[in-house]
């Protein structure tokens, strides 16, 4: 394999943007020029009421422009493009965050609920006025008391069959429903998740359309109808960031809906209060509504992406401009993106996010082949919640690495907020708790690897279970752990040359990474065997004592699978050059996560500490091979200096650079450059070692 490249090699630009814009790279790049418009930039200073008026404004720009409604029915106006929807979704957050989110409240939640949860009746009914944003609404499913533990929220939706009505109401303060966009002044409906009991049977969570707000009464100083009766609700006021989206708390005392606002895809109850369901299981039907609404945990990680890529975008080009201190030559001072310290800054969090977005382009297909019906298989839709949990995760966290490191990379011109970093982490903070925490999150994959595993293990017949047993075997004996296969393990050739080429083989680190994930699911899974047939009470201590081990197996899961999608982007490439780079910002995403659990791999004897060493000098030969490129690697991104709108993304820093280095070029031919105090002492002891030598 290449390792090294012409000095004016550069990759195609232009190939890598359509590589990474994927299958909707056309809706995309019009969402980016959407966002160009003044009418959608945000604008800074502005106060909470002021920047809740506009981003109210643009929303209904949106909605009047047809460019938020590809989701839903063609036959009410829509496209029936539910991968293109997200895709242009996502590329809303380089206009306003706060846009996106309230876009996302309205037609990704609310909508979608309707959409998806609803049938014909709902569709026809209730779509049109949320597509036109005629009808304003919410997504009311979290709960103050409750949070990402939906199963459990108090809100009860009571069947009265003498009055064909359900009964809306939340018992307790800790029932309220909380952070709610669009809550606080704007919508004037919501879908309520609630635990439906009819005939005294609760049947568990299921979805409300619930009117609001009288839209015939007087709006209040702050453009919000009154409640309607029964309804009450309080602003959440002052948030940490995404001041343009009016969240705030709604709660219901004796509310009565018609019994038709039951949104009953999977679940009737009749006129006289019988219940029925295409779902037998409460708990597989529980799972099935929500993971209809999946759309926002892909939303969010694709959004995040973006996020990376723009502060990216930032801190690389101003890092390529910005001089400081002087090195070999004392009267130049030097890019900063030349030094090695600010190269391991950056460039790791470069590949990370390549990785992240070829990732989130699986996911975004697999979200397509599901909600368009091309591949809708209870399988499917199992594999697109797992992957969408991992996704968001692994994504939202790097969004608020790479911003607040990009922030610290461009110094005090970071901390301006003109520059937009310091902005965008306040914005992107809560997207780590959106659409579930990032734990939870995690540990749901991490349950979905142990049931795998489980499946397999129950499903080896008896010569798999002597192969697999003799494989453990052999493992102990070569690590004296309980290990994979002694024949996969990587040995140490005693050769550091050789040791550095065995680490960029694809086949090593996949190993590597995947047996990292293997060998922690199997241990938990050992552990959580042995109290299978303990009580409840002990079965749950265990589970909780292995809890972050099950976490971080799900981490180094997801990680595996970003590593696999970067290869695959690799495979699409043709330019040979660009092909070299992408191979390089692939190796150093997987052995700077091999780095970054060094203590793992050495502790269960993945490596020798030969190796280890070895990992290391290896990804410091990478940054110097991809730094000539970092520049090209984030313009094919997408995100023009106009479009991101930071004044040191622009090149003014570079012409400041520019200006400083002629003038002074000029003083010292002219003459006229005062000698330093340092050279002056330097000539005079110069000059009295002369006298004493005469």
């Amino acid at each position: 394999m290449t390792t090294t490249l012409p000095t004016n090699a550069r990759i195609d630009v232009g190939a890598l943007a359509d590589l990474l814009d994927g299958r909707w790279a056309d809706i995309r790049r019009r969402t980016r020029n959407l966002a160009l418009e003044p009418r959608y930039r945000r604008t800074l200073g502005l106060s909470m009421a002021e920047h809740r008026a506009r981003v109210r404004e643009q929303a209904q720009a949106l909605a009047d422009s047809g460019e938020v409604q590809r989701a839903f029915p063609s036959r009410l106006g829509g496209a029936d493009n539910p991968g293109g929807n997200i895709a242009g979704f996502e590329e809303l957050v380089v206009a306003d965050p706060s846009l996106q989110i309230k876009a996302g409240v309205q037609w990704g939640l609310f909508g979608a609920a309707v959409l998806h949860l609803g049938t014909a009746y709902h569709h026809e009914e209730f779509l049109p006025g949320i597509m036109s944003m005629a009808v304003p609404g919410c997504f009311a499913m979290t709960e103050t008391g409750h949070g990402s533990d939906v199963a459990s929220i108090g809100t009860t939706a009571t069947y009265d069959a003498d009055a064909e009505e359900f009964v809306i109401h939340t018992p307790t303060r800790s029932a309220w429903k909380e952070y709610i966009g669009n809550a606080a002044v704007d919508g004037v409906a919501a879908v309520v998740f609630a635990q439906l009991v009819t005939r005294g049977v609760d049947h568990g969570v299921h979805a409300f359309y619930v009117p609001l707000r009288d839209t015939a009464g007087e709006r209040d100083e702050h453009g919000a109808y009154p409640y309607l009766p029964g309804v009450g609700g309080e602003d959440d006021g002052l948030k940490g960031g995404l001041l343009g989206v009016d969240n705030g708390r709604l709660h219901f005392d004796q509310v009565r809906i018609p019994r038709r606002n039951l949104l009953d895809k999977y679940a009737e109850v009749a006129a006289d209060g019988e219940y029925s369901s295409p779902i037998d299981s409460p708990g597989r039907r529980f799972f099935t509504m929500l993971g209809t609404l999946v759309q926002g945990r892909v939303s969010l990680g694709g959004s995040s992406v973006a996020t990376s890529k723009i502060a990216l975008s930032t801190a690389i080009r101003y890092g390529n401009e910005r001089r400081q201190f002087t090195t070999s030559d004392p009267h130049t001072e030097s890019v900063i993106l030349d030094y090695g310290a600010h190269q391991r800054r950056l460039l790791p969090l470069l590949a990370r996010t390549y990785a992240a977005a070829f990732l989130h382009d699986t996911l975004l297909e697999r979200f397509h082949g599901v909600f368009s019906g091309e591949h809708e298989t209870d399988a499917d839709r199992e594999d697109l919640e797992t992957l969408a949990a991992a996704s968001k995760a692994l994504s939202t966290w790097l969004a608020l690495d790479v911003v607040q490191t990009s922030r610290e990379a461009c110094g005090g011109a970071g901390y301006m907020a003109e520059n937009g970093l310091v902005g965008l982490h306040q914005d992107m903070d809560v997207y780590v708790t959106f659409e579930g925490d990032n734990t939870v999150l995690l540990q749901l994959v991490g349950k979905r690897l142990l049931t795998d595993y489980g499946r397999e293990m129950a499903t080896m017949d008896v010569a798999g279970a002597v192969r697999y047993v003799a494989d453990r075997a052999g493992d102990m004996a070569l690590h004296r752990t309980p290990l994979r296969r002694a024949s996969q393990s990587i040995r140490d050739w005693g050769s550091r040359a050789r040791s550095a080429e065995e680490l960029r083989e694809p086949a090593t680190q996949r190993e590597l990474l995947e047996d990292r994930v293997e060998a922690m699911v199997e241990v938990i899974a050992g552990k959580l065997r042995a109290v299978q047939k303990a009580s409840a009470a002990e079965q749950a201590a265990a589970f909780n004592a292995h809890q972050h081990e099950l976490i971080e197996a799900a981490r180094a899961h997801g990680e595996l699978m970003q590593w696999e999608a970067f290869t695959a982007g690799i495979a699409r490439t043709s330019d040979p050059t660009t092909k070299q780079v992408l191979t390089w910002l692939r190796d150093l995403f997987g052995l700077a996560t091999i780095e970054k659990n060094l203590a793992w791999y050495l502790v269960n004897g993945r490596l020798s500490a030969q190796r280890a060493r070895t990992v290391t000098s290896y990804i410091e030969r990478l940054l110097v091979r991809l730094r000539p490129h970092a520049e090209d690697l984030v313009d094919a991104f997408g995100y023009s200096a106009e479009l991101i709108g930071a004044p040191i993304g622009t090149g003014a820093e570079g012409e400041r650079q520019d200006e400083a280095q002629a003038y002074y070029r000029e003083l010292r031919a002219s003459g006229q450059e005062p000698v330093t105090e340092k050279a002056l002492r330097a000539r005079e002891k110069k000059a009295a070692r002369a006298a004493r030598a005469s």
